[in-house]
């Protein structure tokens, strides 16, 4: 039986969940965004005005899509509040599978039985969290990039997922206009993050050895392949606390000498504090980045 899905439940009132919810929002669904951190919350309603304007500047949504958008999104640190009517969930705490798992259990015990689970996890694949979730046939990761970027997402099931789910859940991605690609088996970092996380680990490799500096390395990035930011660039926005969890994590994981020296390279940065674009410092400082600085790239053509 198809299940209808009118009511969307967020996990974590970070960047990405902000992200995500207004998306859904945008499109007519009605949107409770959790986070068991009022602070968390807090911030995430003094964005909302904001992010909301940024997608609509970025043509993913209209403006009267984006100005309509605020007004169906909740925001919640009760669970059973935030649980108990969501038809479709999907979470975005932070890259830790135990730390998944109990959101997921816990939610298990509140949420109706229809609720299908997702993980927006980058780099984490479903099975490592299915049965947690007490529900693994209703359970699949469906990853989102940066909403204001592109619409391309990600379903990646495990073997225990049922094709309703699958069926429901890429109807949901054209809901939202959002373009799926589905992994026919599981891959840590999907398609996109498998290829990206490869250039991040070489460009810390080659700094944490000081092979080059991280201006050199962004500006041979960008000379040769003509985009607009490096792969430091891209730490920096992505966030350098997450790059430094999910580094650090595959390094304990492998014990790979080299990502450990990787790990310890970000760690420096993170103990001052420059975590990236959100503090206004990291590999770079924001909002004028040296890399925008048309000088940056002076005499590469």
């Amino acid at each position: 039986m198809e299940n209808k899905i009118e009511k969307v439940l967020i996990l974590g009132a970070g960047t990405m969940g902000l992200q995500i919810g207004l998306q859904c929002a945008a499109w007519g669904f009605d949107v409770t965004i959790y986070d068991a951190f009022d602070q968390s919350l807090d911030r995430a309603k003094k964005k909302l005005n904001r992010m909301a304007d940024s997608l609509a500047g970025h043509k993913r949504v209209s403006r009267e899509q984006a100005a309509a958008a605020p007004g169906r999104i909740q925001f919640s640190s009760n669970p059973e509040s935030a649980g108990r009517e969501a038809d479709l969930i999907n979470e975005s705490v932070p890259e830790d599978p135990k730390l998944k798992q109990a959101v997921f259990a816990q939610f298990n015990e509140i949420c109706p039985d229809h609720t299908i689970f997702t993980t927006n996890s980058s780099t984490l694949v479903p099975s490592m969290l299915a049965e947690a979730t007490g529900r693994p046939d209703r359970f699949a990761a469906l990853h989102f990039h940066d909403l204001l970027l592109t619409n391309v997402v990600d379903i990646m099931p495990h073997p225990g997922t049922s094709k309703q789910t699958l069926e429901d859940i890429r109807g949901f991605c054209q809901a939202i206009d959002q373009f799926p690609i589905e992994l026919k088996k599981e891959q840590h970092g999907y398609v996109f993050n498998t290829m990206l996380s490869e250039l991040l680990g070489s460009a810390m490799t080659l700094a944490s050895k000081e092979v080059a500096s991280v201006e050199d390395i962004d500006r041979a990035w960008m000379g040769i392949m003509k985009t607009f930011v490096g792969p430091f660039g891209i730490m920096d926005s992505i966030g350098l606390e997450t790059v430094y969890k999910v580094t650090d994590y595959w390094a304990g994981v492998k014990n790979d000498p080299q990502a450990k020296a990787n790990a310890a390279f970000l760690r420096e940065r993170l103990e001052k504090g420059e975590l990236g674009v959100k503090a206004g410092r990291g590999f770079y400082q924001y909002p004028n980045a040296a890399f925008l600085n048309p000088g940056f790239m002076e005499g590469i053509r």
